[in-house]
């Protein structure tokens, strides 16, 4: 087996200076390098991250390590996409791994345990971590599946996390990058769903672990807005139009009964309106095979 060559993406706005020193000392400490890591910042120079803790660019054994200051701020998906973009183009890398930067990698042999994973199996296209918070603890929200009692149950899924995931770049090649226009929420999904039905396999495994703090989705005072407003991309872009209204029936339903605020109310119906009048981009639906498919693995795409 090929042992895959793996680049690092890492997007920051900046907020979290502690944070992504912490992380970068982590993805440092790894038994097996990176061969090219990209830090890319949204709307921030990127001046004072201390990236020499990663090695010297230059000396055998080191990655090429790569500052990438946005002068706008692209979101999550929009920021990841311009560090893929680098890292495809410069066919150095064969897996990219994508960190938040308040991440940890708490093991020294993540890479290398992606590696493995992608040299044993060329149909895996997307590897999703297990997030577990500073006690060790994986929430429920954050599993990927609708059976999420064992966290540590791994193996084929339709969703993964965007915390921290590796990338195949021959699926990226053939399937695209990130829906950069969802700009926050749901661009897992458009991924996971258009590798699907490229035939690729999504896969979690519990082993990959990146130590995240728990916090609340809805600390974003736009958190209710993007959500909505996703979701009905989403549905026009890759349900088959039979299920585009029972998905979206679904989720008002789930949206509803969840709902604590009035202030997140109507940014929610906000989005859905948004969601309903804009333009998603462009429209491939899924194929009924993928959806079958998807519905066998536990979780058709209505829920």
């Amino acid at each position: 087996m090929t042992v895959p060559r793996i680049g690092v993406v890492i997007v920051t706005m900046g907020t979290r200076p502690r944070e992504l020193e912490a992380l970068l000392a982590s993805v440092a400490k790894q038994d097996v390098p990176a061969a090219r890591i990209v830090l890319v910042g949204n709307a921030t120079p990127l001046d004072d991250v201390p990236i020499e803790v990663l090695g010297a660019t230059g000396v055998p054994g080191a990655p090429i390590v790569t500052r990438m200051p946005l002068t706008a701020n692209l979101g999550c998906p929009g920021g990841r996409n311009a560090g893929l973009r680098l890292l495809c183009d410069s066919d150095d890398v064969d897996v990219v791994v994508e960190l938040d930067d308040d991440g940890l990698l708490v093991a020294t042999d993540v890479f290398r345990e992606v590696g493995r994973l992608f040299a044993a199996d060329p149909a895996l296209g997307i590897a999703g971590f297990r997030v577990a918070d500073e006690h060790g603890i994986t929430e429920r929200r954050w599993v990927p599946r609708l059976r999420a009692g064992d966290p540590m149950r791994g193996g084929p899924v339709t969703a993964f996390l965007g915390g921290g995931h590796a990338l195949s770049v021959p699926m990226l090649r053939q399937i695209g990058l990130w829906p950069a226009e969802f700009f926050f929420g749901h661009e897992e999904s458009d991924l996971a769903w258009r590798a699907l039905d490229a035939g690729w396999e999504v896969r979690y495994v519990p082993s990959l672990v990146l130590q995240h703090p728990r916090t609340s989705p809805a600390r974003h005072a736009t958190h209710y807005r993007f959500t909505a407003r996703n979701r009905v991309w989403l549905a026009r872009r890759r349900l088959p139009a039979a299920l585009v209204p029972v998905y979206l029936g679904v989720w008002i339903a789930l949206a509803m009964l969840r709902m604590r605020s009035l202030g997140g109310l109507r940014a929610w119906w906000g989005g859905f309106a948004e969601g309903c009048r804009t333009s998603p981009g462009p429209r491939v639906p899924m194929r009924w095979r993928t959806v079958w498919r998807m519905t066998r693995l536990g979780r058709p795409p209505i829920l």
